[in-house]
């Protein structure tokens, strides 16, 4: 990948997506294609690690609610919060409650690039961030740990997908199968070591456990941050 492409990968994220191509699913690829398959994988992922519906998650990168649309469905009226700095995509993600029926469950959206989570004015037991650490460098990393902390119950859950490095400090790009993906140590897509990962989650005040793999169709690993009693 070209520094050139690097760049385009970087901001096609940001990119805000007009009513037209919301309406046309344009969404749908814009957060990462695999609607269908990474969607339930989260929701189910999740339920194997406790959550229920009387538990509250807040969804940091929620994008147009790949996941969120299941989330919400299954959690009690008002258990969900969703946060994402595109505006565009959580348009969409309104427009995917609504066709799923299911806004009525009052799930809260905010728009922000700064991870106000706190905003929403609720603890959380579980927080969940899918393919947004991927895209991150080190500091805004350890920004979002330190803001889901100040939400998060005691024994409260952050669970973070990232690509994993071999060592702290690999600087060659790693291509990840399945998938296909090469990520960067400092350009995005990012990977990072266990080891990187467990620094930045003591830093903000969090245990971090390695779960590994759970069945990412792009080889994107899983962490598990937990804020102490």
């Amino acid at each position: 990948m070209t520094s050139a492409e690097r760049q385009a990968y970087t901001n096609a994220y940001s990119r805000e997506l007009s009513d037209e191509e919301i309406a046309a699913g344009a969404h749908r690829e814009l957060v990462g294609g695999l609607w269908d398959e990474i969607g339930p994988l989260q929701f189910y992922f999740l339920r194997s690690e406790g959550l229920r519906p009387e538990h509250t998650l807040v969804d940091v990168g929620c994008g147009a609610l790949r996941g969120g649309v299941h989330f919400v469905a299954y959690l009690d009226e008002g258990n969900y919060c969703g946060i994402d700095r595109n505006r565009s995509l959580v348009a969409a993600g309104r427009l995917e409650l609504d066709r799923s029926h299911i806004t009525r469950r009052r799930p809260r959206l905010l728009v922000d690039d700064r991870f106000e989570v706190s905003l929403f004015g609720t603890a959380f037991g579980y927080a969940l961030a899918i393919s947004l650490f991927t895209h991150l460098p080190a500091g805004d990393i350890a920004e979002c740990l330190r803001a889901v902390r100040q939400v998060l119950e005691p024994h409260g859950r952050l669970y973070a997908s990232f690509f994993q490095a071999p060592r702290s400090g690999h600087v060659e790009p790693i291509r990840h199968e399945p998938g296909g993906i090469t990520t960067y140590a400092g350009a995005d897509p990012f990977h990072y070591s266990w080891e990187e990962m467990a620094a930045l989650g003591a830093e903000a005040g969090l245990a971090a456990r390695l779960i590994g793999d759970w069945r990412h169709p792009r080889h994107q690993q899983m962490l598990c941050f937990t804020r102490p009693g």
